[in-house]
């Protein structure tokens, strides 16, 4: 016999009781890509990109100020949510050196980049949140009007910074090694917040603290 009290199950037999908690809501879980276009796409070479042979470095075949941003922008952020080399590699070298070139090619093109950003936080990888982060904190700096251009979509952005932004490395050597790699989640997300504040405009705030009620304002 079952009976439920205060969200908890307890299953009755005729000796004893056994409380069974309720179920892991799974907030943490990692989750697997939803699109694996950026792969496709590698695969058949049509990327104008290609990697050195010591696979540390990648070099255009055209110039990148030439590139159809609407076309390769998109691609490049749906490749954050890889994991593997030298998918992951080529994604995050493709967003960095499109952002650091693109000037005004970017903002025309940002409704495109979110569906792609909220696969890549939606997988819950650690490694993906990491790499993701830092491409929006390059992407609100990367031209005007681009931090206030992200405003509208924050509540498809922000849930998951709401879910991890507590999360810290806490752990001997790995708290060094984070630091020095910048994977240190809980700051990485302390940091985007902040840069979506200052180049958001007057809005960005109150759109903030509605996904995040945490976040307490740098500008004050």
């Amino acid at each position: 016999m079952e009976r439920k009290t205060q969200g908890f199950t307890v299953k009755a037999t005729m000796k004893n009781s056994v409380v069974v908690g309720p179920p892991a809501a799974g907030a943490f879980r990692e989750r697997p890509p939803n699109s694996r276009t950026f792969r496709t796409f590698y695969e058949r070479g049509d990327f104008p990109m290609a990697l050195h042979r010591n696979a540390k470095g990648s070099q255009w075949k055209v110039d990148i100020e030439k590139l159809d941003y609407h076309h390769y922008l998109p691609l490049f952020f749906n490749g954050l949510c890889e994991t593997v080399h030298p998918y992951e590699f080529f994604a995050r070298q493709g967003v960095h050196d499109m952002l650091e070139h693109g000037g005004t090619k970017i903002l025309p093109v940002i409704p495109q980049l979110i569906i792609p950003i909220k696969n890549a936080l939606n997988t819950r990888n650690r490694q993906v949140i990491c790499n993701t982060l830092k491409a929006l904190q390059q992407l609100v700096m990367s031209g005007g009007m681009v931090g206030e251009a992200l405003v509208p979509y924050f509540r498809q952005i922000l849930p998951i910074f709401n879910i991890f932004k507590n999360m810290k490395i806490n752990s001997g050597d790995g708290i060094v090694y984070g630091q020095q790699k910048r994977q240190n989640i809980g700051e990485l997300i302390q940091e985007t917040l902040e840069m979506f504040e200052r180049y958001g405009g007057k809005d960005a705030l109150i759109n903030i603290k509605y996904m995040v009620p945490t976040y307490q304002s740098c500008m004050i």
